[in-house]
This record gives C-alpha cells, sequence and structure tokens, in this order.
C-alpha cells in the first residue's frame, strides 16, 4: 500500500515539473521573440545560427519584391529545421525531438504574430543590439533552464558530441557563426556584421548566467543507506563511486559517495536524497573540469 502511494506522488511530482517545464518553454520563446522582434529586425540585426541564415534568407527574399504581410523568418526557420527534426527523433531521442519540436513551434508562432514596429524602438544600433540580447538571452535561458532546446545548431551538436566526445556544440556554432557574419559582411556591410557578433555576444553571455547546465558541480555525500547510489544511477543516470568511512565523532561506519552533476540538477539531486535519508550530509564544490565519460543531460 504505501509502496503504491509512493509511486502515485512521484507520478504526481513528474506531472506538475513537466507541465511548468511546458509553461517555461513557452514563456522563455514568448520573451526570446519579443527581443528579436521589437529590437533586432526593426535595424536589421541578424540572430546567429539557422534563426539568422532563415532572416537573411527573408532580407533577400524582400529585396528582390517578395514581401509577406507578417516576419517570415520563424516560418522559414521552421522549414530549415525539418530535416534536423528527422535528426533529432531518430538518433538522438523522441524525448529532445518532442521539446525541440515545440520550442520551435512556440519561437515560429511567436515571431509570426508579433508585430515588428514599423519605425525602430531603439534608434541606435548598438543600444538595440544590447537590449535585444539581454532579452532574447533572458528568453533562451528560461526555456533551456525548463529542458528545451532551440533547435537547430543545439541538434547537429548534439549529435556530433555523441559520436565523438571531444566534439562540442559550442565548436559547431563558432563555425557556422563565424560564417554567418562574413556572408552579413558581404551581402549588406560591416555593420550589420559587428552589431549581429555583439548580439550573439550578450545574448550568449545573458543565457549563460540564466541557464547553468553548463556548470558542472562535484558533489560528496555521507550517508548510512547505501539505496542513495541506486537513485544516482537509476534515476539521475549519473555515475557514482563510493568507500566506507568511519566518522570522526561519532565512530560509527557510513557511506562516502562522489558524484558530478550539473547546476541544473543539484537541486533534484538534494531533493531526493533528503527523501531517502534526511540525515545525509553533503557538499557541493562549483567549476570543476570534468574530462572522460559525462553527458550533458537535456
Amino acid at each position: 500500500m504505501l509502496q503504491t502511494q509512493n509511486l502515485k506522488h512521484n507520478g504526481d511530482e513528474r506531472t506538475k515539473k513537466f507541465v511548468k517545464n511546458i509553461a517555461f518553454i513557452i514563456a522563455g520563446c514568448f520573451i526570446s521573440s519579443c527581443g528579436i522582434s521589437f529590437f533586432l529586425t526593426p535595424v536589421h540585426i541578424y540572430s546567429s545560427g539557422i534563426l539568422g541564415v532563415a532572416q537573411i534568407v527573408r532580407t533577400l527574399l524582400a529585396d528582390v519584391g517578395i514581401v509577406f504581410p507578417f516576419e517570415i523568418s520563424g516560418i522559414i526557420n521552421f522549414c530549415f529545421n525539418i530535416p534536423l527534426f528527422i535528426l533529432a527523433y531518430t538518433k538522438i531521442s523522441k524525448r529532445f525531438f518532442s521539446l525541440t519540436l515545440l520550442c520551435i513551434a512556440m519561437q515560429t508562432t511567436f515571431l509570426s504574430i508579433i508585430p515588428v514596429p514599423s519605425a525602430p524602438v531603439v534608434h541606435d544600433a548598438l543600444a538595440s543590439c544590447l537590449a535585444g540580447g539581454f532579452i532574447a538571452g533572458c528568453g533562451t535561458g528560461i526555456m533551456l533552464r525548463a529542458h528545451g532546446s532551440s533547435g537547430g545548431l543545439d541538434i547537429v551538436g548534439v549529435y556530433l558530441s555523441q559520436r565523438n566526445p571531444n566534439f562540442s556544440v559550442g565548436k559547431l556554432s563558432l563555425m557556422v557563426n563565424t560564417c554567418l557574419f562574413i556572408v552579413c559582411a558581404i551581402l549588406f556591410n560591416i555593420d550589420t556584421a559587428i552589431y549581429s557578433m555583439i548580439y550573439l555576444v550578450v545574448s550568449t553571455f545573458v543565457i549563460d548566467k540564466v541557464h547553468y547546465q553548463n556548470i558542472n558541480m562535484t558533489a560528496m555525500i555521507f550517508t548510512r543507506n547505501k539505496d542513495i547510489v541506486d537513485f544516482i544511477t537509476h534515476e539521475l543516470h549519473r555515475g557514482v563511486t563510493y568507500w566506507q568511512g568511519v566518522g570522526g565523532y561519532t565512530e560509527k561506519e557510513t557511506y562516502v559517495l562522489m558524484t558530478a552533476v550539473s547546476k541544473d540538477e543539484v537541486h533534484f539531486l538534494k531533493h531526493q536524497i533528503k527523501k531517502i535519508d534526511r540525515h545525509a550530509f553533503i557538499i557541493f564544490s562549483e567549476g570543476l573540469s570534468v574530462s572522460g565519460n559525462f553527458l550533458k543531460h537535456l
């Protein structure tokens, strides 16, 4: 009976967390789209990645007289992501595919329905890219913190990093965005490329502050309940090493566990450990460098 109640409680918690994440993903996409529509598009500053390519295509279509009554870059971006959706579904995971599809669909919807001002909200291009980078970075960070994905390069980067542990999404993003800004400089002017780079730097900085999944932490846990090892291994899906120690004051045997997690997983780890052993003692250290078989959980 007690086991059934615990399963029901855990199921309710997972449902609440899922609904909360969906709400944060939608809110993050809306905030990010507002930053782009209100501050970038009116002053012809371009985003990064696949969305930046979509914005360039939108501008080139407008230059040849193909103009739409609404912002079309979101739809172009969605079309570019279709083959990447297939890659995510078949090669990464169905969960990653579902969240990525939701994020891109929401971003496409908001970019299409949020009206782009006929005159820039801020006439100074530098101020526009700073404000747009801050707002869009906050929105993207919220979305990523809820385990969403911005699609595009994220999909390709995750796939390649799974095949080659030494590869990272950041390396791919750097290569593609460098080519993107060179194209901006050739097609438009050097100022457009520079302002777009400034937007990327600001938005990336804000994303890292809001979304701390890339911050690695080590956790040392002192407990007398070995069930925590099973939780870390089978529910948190992290490796853990443990050994037996002796308390200096109590002279009683205890288990000493050590594992590496992302900062995003710390709250869940602490919450679950306290449920298993409310007397457990945990030490966290931030900013460590991890090499070897350490996977980033999305």
